[in-house]
């Protein structure tokens, strides 16, 4: 196997790897997640394989898990398609900077994503390394939010779309989660910025240290957390991945974000993601 790393700060490409025989190899499975710690998102070109294969190969690594909104492969749960066609229009997600499914309690540990089908230019995916984006901050920022929390909403991303009743039944299904807006790395203990597109506000900003009155709160929190939301936009952080037939890349959702170039309009983009259940924030 042939590790190539692609930037300062994250990403490498790996090849002279068959992740369909990966997926029975419990060694090749360790080399992954050792590299996955590394470069934070792993790629690989040329990968034919089965769904059955993609699916056994992300479960060495925890459960799966569904999503609410998009749908599963029927054969495979936990296979999410993410399918985008002339047909279906734009939903306006994916092309924001996010973490994967920070409105869970127990956002994912990390996903193995396959092109299916691609346009022949655009749509690449751009992920960012978060312990880069938080070590890099001014001190004084990291003094400030050191002991923040902050509420992260599916409600108020995709079901700001949906008509009310089902928003309401979306939200009551999964209710807002609260993470730490700066949260430890389980496996390497590093510290990462842990806001995002689905980040609402700060749940302990309106306190004395913070507020001088009341109109403090809503301008102050806002900013700040306006400024730590934009950090991931900081190219220095960055990796971009250009998609074709059979390309995978494998991220660690607990320490990155991306996002989805959606500049390819009229064509297909059909890309399936196995995603893999996490832990609890601290």
């Amino acid at each position: 196997m042939k590790v190539e790393q692609l930037t300062c700060t994250i990403g490498a490409e790996l090849s002279n790897i068959d992740l369909g025989a990966a997926s029975r190899d419990p060694e090749t499975v360790a080399e992954l997640r050792s590299l996955l710690l590394k470069h934070r998102v792993l790629f690989f070109r040329d990968q034919d394989i089965t769904r059955a294969e993609h699916v056994t190969l992300a479960r060495h690594f925890g459960d799966l898990e569904d999503h609410p909104v998009a749908g599963s492969d029927p054969d495979h749960p936990g296979l999410v398609r993410i399918y985008k066609s002339p047909d279906t229009p734009n939903d306006r997600y994916e092309n924001a900077f996010h973490t994967d499914a920070t409105w869970r309690e127990k956002p994912p540990f990390g996903c193995v994503l396959r092109c299916v089908e691609c346009p022949p230019v655009g749509g690449d995916t751009i992920w960012v390394n978060m312990v880069e984006a938080y070590n890099r901050l001014p001190d004084d920022v990291k003094q400030k939010i050191a002991g923040l929390r902050a509420r992260h909403s599916i409600e108020a991303s995709f079901g700001a779309a949906m008509p009310i009743e089902k928003r309401l039944a979306l939200h009551a299904q999964f209710p807002d989660a609260e993470h730490p807006v700066v949260r430890t790395h389980p496996e390497t203990n590093e510290k990462v910025l842990f806001v995002n597109a689905f980040t609402t506000h700060f749940t302990n900003f309106h306190t004395p240290a913070n507020v001088r009155f009341g109109q403090d709160y809503t301008s102050a929190g806002r900013d700040l957390l306006g400024y730590l939301i934009e950090q991931a936009a900081v190219p220095e952080y960055q990796v971009r991945f250009r998609w074709k037939k059979n390309s995978m890349a494998f991220w660690d959702n607990r320490s990155t974000q991306h996002y989805a170039v959606m500049d390819y309009a009229p064509c297909h983009r059909k890309m399936e993601r196995a995603g893999i259940v996490g832990e609890a924030t601290f």
